[in-house]
C-alpha cells in the first residue's frame, strides 16, 4: 500500500516540479512484474491530476499582468491565433497532440497543459488523452526496467 501511495504522491509532485523525474523514479523502485500495469495506472492517474492543476494554471493566465502585457505583441497574438484555430474545434487533433506530448515527452506536457487550458481545450479530451498517454508511457518503463534488471546480470554474469 505504501508503495501505491508514494508512487501517487511522487507524481503529482513530479508533475509539477520539473526536476522530478517519474520515470527514473518509476524505474528504480522495486515491483513485481504483475503489478507494472497497476504502477503504470496509478502514476498515469498521479501525473494526469498534476497536470491538470498546469492547465487551470493556463485559463487563469491571462491574468496575470506580465504575461498578459506580453500577450498583447503582434507575435504574441499571431501566435495564439494559429495555435486557435488548430485547436478550437479540432479535438481529434488536440486529442493527438496531447497524447504525443503525454507518452513520448515532447514537446513538454506541463506546456501543453498551460497551452491546452489558454486555448480552452475540451477538458474531457485534455484529460483523457492525458490519462491514457501517460499509463502507456510509465507501463513501458516499468517493463523497460524489468527487462534491463533481468538482461544485465547475464550479460556480466
Amino acid at each position: 500500500m505504501s508503495l501505491i501511495l508514494g508512487t501517487f504522491l511522487f507524481s503529482v509532485a513530479s508533475a509539477l516540479i520539473p526536476v522530478l523525474n517519474a520515470e527514473v523514479y518509476l524505474a528504480a523502485i522495486p515491483h513485481s512484474q504483475d503489478r507494472a500495469l497497476w504502477l503504470a495506472v496509478v502514476a498515469g492517474t498521479g501525473q494526469t491530476l498534476g497536470k491538470i492543476i498546469w492547465y487551470y494554471a493556463g485559463i487563469h493566465s491571462m491574468k496575470i499582468s506580465w504575461l498578459a502585457r506580453k500577450m498583447e505583441t503582434e507575435k504574441w497574438q499571431a501566435s495564439y491565433q494559429k495555435w486557435h484555430q488548430r485547436i478550437v474545434g479540432r479535438p481529434v487533433l488536440a486529442g493527438a497532440i496531447c497524447f504525443a506530448s503525454a507518452f513520448s515527452g515532447f514537446p513538454p506536457l506541463a506546456i501543453i497543459a498551460v497551452l491546452a487550458g489558454s486555448l480552452r481545450m475540451n477538458f474531457a479530451v485534455f484529460v483523457v488523452t492525458c490519462l491514457i498517454g501517460r499509463i502507456l508511457r510509465f507501463w513501458l518503463v516499468l517493463e523497460g526496467a524489468d527487462w534491463v534488471k533481468d538482461v544485465v546480470p547475464h550479460l556480466f554474469g
